[in-house]
């Protein structure tokens, strides 16, 4: 194929190692798309506050969609350039909701510029050594005003009943998904999602979905993979969406991304 017009990426899981780096290769692939004129998009599931290290790695290039689509932030100045966020009354309604259904839930959320946590909510690696971002609340502050993003975490289901779960009981009023291996539900204002975000960015810049390729491993990636023109799996993603894509590539640990984007932006000479 000619070389996209735009590349949107998943970054954990996809694009970066399993450490979390970014690697030589990795880093060296994202400069050809943009050296070539092509558009480069990160759309994680990371709220903004995960964003530092990347952006450096990368030499602040591109833009990326944080929170599954809720944040649209500028990795050249750092900062979020565009919210879509749950209204305090619908995470209220959602709290309740699940909370009568499921009762072992525990619930964080990501606002614009913070985290926050019940007490008895269990800290991922990540929250769990950044804790001057994120302090413990009661529910009724947690739902008190808008947010990026409402976790839903229990201490024992599996990752895809849970989800069904959720999708059942509160998927009218929010778009849940998750992207761990974890029991944790990540939720969305309703229909806010990575492909609505990636959407909207591609159209302002007078992109089609066929001229994007767009790389993911989790299902919180899958509105984004089915939207786009062209849609790769790293080798070590959730079966779902081994299933839904074009094409598979090598694990992230492998370099999977840049392996194919390397044939993509060939260079010259």
């Amino acid at each position: 194929m000619t070389c996209p017009r735009l590349v949107a990426t998943d970054l954990d899981g996809t694009a970066l190692r399993t450490d979390g780096t970014v690697s030589p290769r990795t880093a060296a692939a994202f400069a050809r798309v943009e050296d070539a004129g092509g558009t480069l998009v990160f759309v994680t599931g990371r709220p903004p506050r995960w964003m530092h290290t990347v952006a450096g790695a990368v030499r602040h290039r591109g833009l990326a969609i944080c929170a599954n689509g809720a944040l649209v932030y500028d990795l050249h100045t750092e900062e979020i350039v565009e919210s879509h966020l749950i209204d305090p009354d619908v995470l209220e309604e959602c709290v309740t909701r699940l909370r009568r259904n499921v009762p072992d839930l525990t619930f964080s959320v990501e606002y614009e510029g913070g985290f926050a946590h019940e007490s008895d909510y269990a800290l991922g690696r990540w929250d769990a050594r950044e804790l001057s971002y994120g302090r413990m609340v009661a529910i009724a502050a947690l739902t008190s005003r808008p947010c990026a993003k409402l976790l839903a975490q229990h201490p024992s289901m599996d990752p895809d009943e849970l989800h069904r779960g959720v999708l059942e009981i509160v998927g009218d009023i929010v778009t849940p998904t998750h992207s761990s291996g974890r029991a944790l539900i990540e939720m969305s204002a309703y229909g806010v999602t990575k492909a609505t975000a990636l959407a909207t960015l591609a159209e302002e810049r007078g992109i089609k979905p066929a001229e994007v390729v767009a790389f993911g491993d989790m299902p919180n990636d899958l509105p984004m993979l089915t939207w786009a023109g062209t849609s790769y799996a790293v080798a070590n993603a959730h079966p779902d969406v081994l299933a839904a894509v074009d094409h598979v590539t090598a694990a992230n640990n492998d370099d999977g991304v840049a392996v194919v984007l390397e044939t993509l932006f060939r260079v010259s000479g």
